[in-house]
């Protein structure tokens, strides 16, 4: 359990953001080879181009198990929503001292925690050799070439997701006060008496000075960074899932994605009511001519039909789509 010990003052200073490259270092979490149900299709193609051979730090750096990312990965938020160049930019200029301490933190874990400490990988531990300032700049243009890899194209749909959270959010405070926000967040987060506590494997209380609130479409479950600097005043960074899921795609069954592949699956899926290839694209995180292209294939099979609908041409399921989905 952790526990963060908010005063007043800390409760007025506490802000909600929407960060870009907190959603690339969330991939490279455990959690990323098990993404949340609703974004399996999105968080895969992610996870798949981190593999790529130019981003030999970030591909050291992600976990399969449990442990530690460093948190200068995913900078926290200068306002209420940065664009990726600003985070980028603030990776490569942290100071080197804290890239290094970060690093150690990953080597030695925080055992009183409950965090173990873990090999730091080859490549990583070469590139410490050569400086903090060093390991900074590299990763972040690694960082950046995945962004431009894996989350550029649909960033713009993912961020109208987020950015309606925490417009939620904002309808909560504003109509039910902070303590009902902030138990309206997951299950997983309480608030009473001035403490928000959140279900972790990990061990922490600590008194902040304020919170910061990332909504997440790919984490399943509440997280919490701490600074691991030992004297460190940087506040904690709380992620939650997205509440309202309305406008991400439910994800198809593991039986559909293996017949027909997870792009086209999820788009047959999608499908339970008639929808244009602009909204699907928007929805799916997937560019127009993708979609096209896969509709056009389950058009072939005689899985959706299409029809003009004004100006829009909406695509519908057909009843051989609809058995094969196993929805009605």
């Amino acid at each position: 359990m952790i526990e963060l010990i908010v005063d007043a003052g800390g409760l007025a200073r506490t802000r909600f953001a929407v960060s870009p490259l907190h959603e690339v270092a969330a991939t490279l979490l455990p959690w990323g080879l098990r993404p949340a149900t609703d974004t399996d299709p999105w968080v895969a193609r992610a996870r798949r181009g981190r593999r790529r051979p130019r981003l030999p730090l970030l591909s050291e750096l992600a976990l399969d198990g449990g442990g530690y990312v460093p948190d200068f990965l995913s900078p926290h938020p200068t306002g209420p929503s940065p664009s990726v160049e600003e985070e980028l930019e603030q990776v490569r200029n942290t100071p080197p001292d804290r890239v290094l301490f970060e690093l150690e933190a990953l080597r030695d874990g925080r055992p009183h925690n409950g965090l173990a400490g873990a090999e730091v990988p080859p490549r990583v531990s070469r590139a410490m050799d050569r400086g903090g300032g060093y390991v900074a700049r590299q990763v972040a243009e690694e960082l950046g070439r995945y962004w431009d890899l894996a989350f550029a194209p649909y960033w713009e749909a993912a961020r109208a997701v987020l950015e309606a959270e925490v417009d939620r959010c904002a309808g909560v405070l504003a109509r039910h006060g902070a303590a009902a926000l902030f138990n309206s967040l997951h299950p997983g987060i309480a608030w009473s008496d001035g403490t928000l506590r959140v279900d972790s494997r990990f061990t922490v209380e600590l008194a902040v000075p304020l919170l910061i609130v990332v909504p997440s479409l790919v984490v399943p479950r509440p997280a919490v960074a701490v600074d691991p600097v030992r004297g460190g005043r940087r506040p904690p960074m709380v992620a939650c899932p997205v509440r309202d899921r309305a406008a991400v795609p439910r994800s198809p069954s593991d039986e559909l994605a293996r017949l027909l592949g997870p792009t086209r699956a999820g788009l047959l899926t999608a499908l339970a009511r008639p929808a244009s290839t602009t909204e699907l694209a928007r929805h799916h995180f997937l560019s127009p001519a993708t979609v096209s292209y896969h509709l056009g294939v389950l058009h072939k099979s005689g899985l959706v039909t299409r029809a003009r609908s004004g100006r829009a041409v909406l695509y519908h399921r057909t009843p051989a789509g609809t058995r094969l989905t196993g929805t009605r």
